[in-house]
């Protein structure tokens, strides 16, 4: 079964979306686990967890505070729920640790295509990850005083760590290994979620929360460069 041990986590206070999703992702072959709240989630989080879908609105623990504390440990994708659709809260979502960010009510078909896209990229880039390793390669990128190891996926400035999203830190990437060309937004979605863009703010939101995390000034960018009216790069 080409789902097989692929284990999604799926966290919302209400009960009648948690059975939904169960249901659905069971259907599809995946193992899921449930939370109530994302104190649970919490609890639940573990090594074996390919892809987190959670509310935001949650009592005890929010869906924003649980996906923060995930991603400290985890690169699995984070799917936010949520009855906002609001920039200000995409922005919020994607700096809790969020990959991708889901409005209610949504289509049972759109959340699968969501969930089979991140797992998809997933695989992949852990598999390129995975050769890199058997080569015995050094894959490692420097630009200026940031360093970039494609095998741990992490990104460091100056030697201090720099927590990034998965989808972020591909962004990141995408950039320093092309450097000089401008890439439009179509660009950038395209060659990260490898599939048609689409027309909303998703990478606006996501270049202004990697700036933030790089301490990297808009008006005066370090690492990256807005080309007016084209895109943005790494020069």
């Amino acid at each position: 079964m080409p789902n097989e041990k692929v284990k999604i986590l799926i966290a919302d206070d209400d009960k009648e979306i948690r059975d939904i999703l169960t249901l659905l992702l069971r259907a599809e072959g995946y193992e899921v686990v449930s939370a109530c709240d994302g104190k649970e989630a919490l609890d639940l989080a573990d090594d074996e967890i390919s892809l987190y879908i959670l509310d935001v609105n949650m009592p005890h623990v929010s869906g924003f505070a649980a996906g923060a504390e995930i991603r400290k440990q985890s690169y699995a994708p984070i799917i936010f729920l949520t009855a906002y659709s609001g920039e200000s809260d995409k922005t919020m979502g994607f700096s809790a640790g969020a990959d991708d960010y889901i409005v209610k009510p949504f289509s049972n078909t759109e959340l699968l295509l969501r969930v089979k896209a991140h797992l998809r990229r997933s695989r992949e880039y852990s598999s390129r990850q995975a050769d890199h390793t058997k080569s015995g390669a050094s894959a490692r990128i420097i630009y200026k005083d940031l360093t970039l190891d494609p095998d741990s996926q992490t990104v460091t400035r100056n030697g201090q760590p720099i927590i990034l999203t998965y989808t972020e830190y591909r962004i990141l990437e995408l950039f320093l290994t092309h450097r000089k060309k401008i890439f439009s937004m179509d660009n950038i979605y395209e060659s990260v979620w490898e599939e048609e863009a689409v027309s909303d703010s998703t990478i606006m939101v996501h270049i202004k929360n990697l700036r933030k995390k790089l301490g990297d000034d808009s008006r005066n960018p370090q690492y990256i460069r807005t080309a007016w009216g084209k895109g943005y790069y790494a020069d």
